[in-house]
């Protein structure tokens, strides 16, 4: 047994690599690297690259010589990062995955290859991710590839504070209200961040208020949390606040402004090479 992590740069490349697919291909196949610790106990997801395959009578090929072509550049990069498994499109398990397995089992070995299965179609339109993982145990006593069970492995989605804003960005473009508009700007941003700390105070004030008149049970452990989440917040004056606040927006709105301007003297000087 062991638990299992991927980051969520691995679904953003699956999910690209899914887009950008051929259209007589039904599926996006490739290589999941990472880092396992000592014991196998804890595996990493770090990073994946797609590889090449042709689809032969029901049977999957993949091009075992660009597999090998890329994992060697991956590794000129990042030499700490080695081959944990592969990863497919879609739900489910099909027949075909066997023989794709049993080709990246000697980079695997002594622990079985890894194998994540993430659902294009709940990535793109529903609020899920779709990602579950895989690992092979043979069957019976012959050693041949087809021969073995897959079993569900503990996986979840590993972030940082910063890949989680993204993530929420990219979540607040896929609802119904703006799936066919663009991404909302910085300032929108900011304006729907200041909006949720709004009303999550506003829950919290509605719940210190009713303990306070005895409408509801008081309880210790949220009591010590909002105590804790309070004390860290610095004090600061209203009229220092919002000085430092327009600064800042000043700032930002300068960067903004040489921004454009760098970009339309680059048009312009393109324009004129151009004649």
């Amino acid at each position: 047994p062991f638990t299992c992590t991927v980051s969520p740069v691995v679904l953003f490349a699956v999910l690209d690599q899914y887009l950008r697919r051929d259209e007589q291909q039904s599926k996006a196949i490739g290589a999941l690297l990472g880092v396992r610790s000592d014991d196998g106990s804890e595996v990493e997801i770090r990073n994946s690259f797609g590889v090449i395959y042709t689809e032969e009578s029901s049977e999957i090929v993949v091009d075992k010589e660009h597999y090998r072509n890329m994992y060697e550049l991956h590794q000129r990069v990042n030499p700490e990062e080695v081959i944990l498994g592969w990863y497919t499109s879609g739900t489910g398990l099909s027949p075909a995955i066997s023989p794709i397995h049993s080709t990246f089992a000697p980079d695997t070995a002594p622990f079985h290859p890894i194998h994540v299965t993430f659902d294009t179609e709940s990535l793109i339109k529903s609020d899920g991710l779709g990602v579950h993982a895989y690992t092979s145990a043979p069957v019976g006593f012959s050693s041949t590839s087809g021969d073995s069970i897959f079993l569900p492995v503990q996986c979840e989605i590993k972030y940082l504070d910063a890949e989680r804003s993204g993530l929420d960005m990219l979540a607040s473009a896929k609802s119904t209200e703006t799936r066919s508009a663009s991404l909302l700007s910085d300032m929108d941003h900011l304006e729907v961040a200041v909006n949720k700390l709004q009303e999550m105070l506003e829950r919290i004030s509605r719940y210190v208020d009713s303990v306070v008149e005895g409408k509801e049970k008081p309880n210790n452990a949220i009591g010590r949390y909002i105590m804790d989440t309070v004390s860290v917040v610095p004090k600061v004056d209203t009229t220092a606040f919002e000085k430092m606040f327009n600064s800042h927006l000043q700032d930002l709105l300068m960067v903004v402004y040489l921004a454009n301007m760098t970009r339309t003297q680059l048009s312009i000087t393109e324009k004129l090479n151009l004649l």
